[in-house]
């Protein structure tokens, strides 16, 4: 019987307890996914750690996101707001129709 007790315990030394704080949201539709899959966040934040160690780094690829808008778009919102000012005089259609006979005839 103290042999029995003496695995049990070394058995619950193999193990460790992570506390993460996330979002709500973040935990519950990764909830979500894991289920589908039939795993549970233990099993599915093992295998992370796991892949991390056997890949010796972040077991996929970190980019740095870029908030500001791109080039092209701040030109494209400029050209609009010129638009909307008048500083760009744009021909305006009353119907789909005289919108499609420009388009077809090229006069735009």
């Amino acid at each position: 019987m103290i042999c029995l007790e003496s695995k049990m315990i070394k058995m619950a030394n193999l193990t460790s307890v992570i506390t993460v704080k996330v979002p709500k949201d973040v935990k519950e539709e990764a909830n979500k996914i894991f289920n589908n899959l039939g795993l549970n966040m233990s099993t599915a934040i093992n295998m992370f750690l796991k892949r991390t160690i056997s890949e010796r780094g972040i077991p996929f690829e970190l980019k740095e996101i870029n908030n500001k808008p791109s080039k092209d778009l701040m030109e494209a919102l400029h050209e609009g707001e010129d638009i909307l000012n008048g500083k760009i005089k744009q021909k305006c259609y009353h119907n789909v129709d005289e919108m499609f006979n420009d388009i077809l005839n090229d006069k735009i």
